[in-house]
């Protein structure tokens, strides 16, 4: 007989006890702090069972997270398999992935070509990594020529362009901003 995956398995609150242990707390120091149960904490740990949003919320309260970061950190390990994208843009090709908190573009474009697509972007970093060519990154006060081996990082909100100098292949990385509460 297959077991059946229950939605415990999925995270693993015995992460608490390595918070809790890190910030020399005892069970009893948590329950104080936060308000849940040494009972409930002690299963928390031991994962004997999972554990309610208003649960968590007190919880990340003592570690200083919210209670999305306490999940995440939660989450069970495992890889998340993706396939890729393919799209051009004005003389570009990209082959893209996305992660929730991350945008990978490898890129490649002719002499000549230039893009500038700002509508794509929320509240990112941006780096620009040119594998090989060179490309000039045109930014509101400044220009950046970039070859083999070089990167700029900058604020993806900024009006930008890349304009490429010489054939070139490039990776563009997109990381969302870190947000809290």
């Amino acid at each position: 007989m297959k077991k059946k995956k229950t939605a415990i398995s999925m995270y693993d609150f015995s992460v608490l006890r390595d918070l809790r242990k890190n910030e020399k707390l005892s069970i009893q120091d948590v329950s104080t702090k936060s308000g849940v149960s040494v009972a409930v904490i002690s299963k928390l740990e031991r994962n004997q069972c999972s554990a309610e949003l208003e649960t968590l919320y007190k919880l990340g309260r003592v570690f200083g997270m919210n209670p999305s970061e306490l999940l995440n950190f939660a989450e069970s390990h495992s890889a998340h398999k993706i396939n890729s994208s393919t799209h051009s843009s004005n003389g570009f090709k990209f082959t893209e992935i996305n992660y929730g908190n991350i945008r990978c573009l490898y890129g490649t474009g002719k002499a000549g070509s230039r893009t500038s697509r700002p509508e794509v972007h929320k509240d990112d970093y941006e780096i620009c990594w040119v594998i090989s060519g060179r490309l000039v990154a045109h930014l509101p006060y400044e220009n950046h020529e970039l070859k083999n081996g070089e990167a700029v990082q900058f604020d993806a909100l900024m009006e930008h362009t890349y304009e490429v100098l010489e054939d070139c292949t490039v990776l563009i990385i997109h990381i969302k901003k870190a947000k809290r509460f």
